[in-house]
């Protein structure tokens, strides 16, 4: 799990500093952001197997800097993090190649374990392009 990196979009500094904190003491390689424009903006510099992305921002929300992800990385798996209101927007994120969505307050063994499920998925991914390459 330590060389899956993991980059959280949110635009609430206390929640993102504290999932960071929490990540980085499970030893996930983890960076956060405060807007879905910082994130599409970092995604040009460096690479990360799994965004946790909040569907509810100012400016670009999570649904828009998903499919911005999308478009410039394909191969990133993108987690949604929604509130009990927005469910239908998890979903919807969904539809536009999001791996899975979770409520927010995230459990974190839940969100660890779905970083993981979806950090292998890419892995997977991954490999078949390398063998349909050869």
């Amino acid at each position: 799990m330590a060389e899956c990196r993991v980059l959280i979009v949110d635009d609430e500094p206390d929640f993102l500093e504290t999932i960071v904190k929490r990540l980085r003491k499970r030893k996930v390689d983890a960076m956060g952001v405060g807007s879905g424009k910082e994130a599409v903006k970092i995604l040009d510099e460096q690479t990360f197997d799994v965004v946790i992305l909040d569907v509810r921002m100012p400016g670009m929300d999570g649904i828009e800097t998903l499919k911005e992800i999308k478009r410039k990385s394909p191969l990133t798996e993108v987690i949604m993090l929604t509130g009990h209101a927005s469910v239908e927007s998890g979903m919807q994120g969904m539809q536009f190649g999001a791996f899975d969505f979770v409520i927010k307050p995230a459990d974190l063994d839940e969100l660890i374990e779905k970083i993981n499920q979806a950090s292998e998925r890419r892995t997977l991914h991954e490999e078949r392009i390398r063998k349909n390459i050869r």
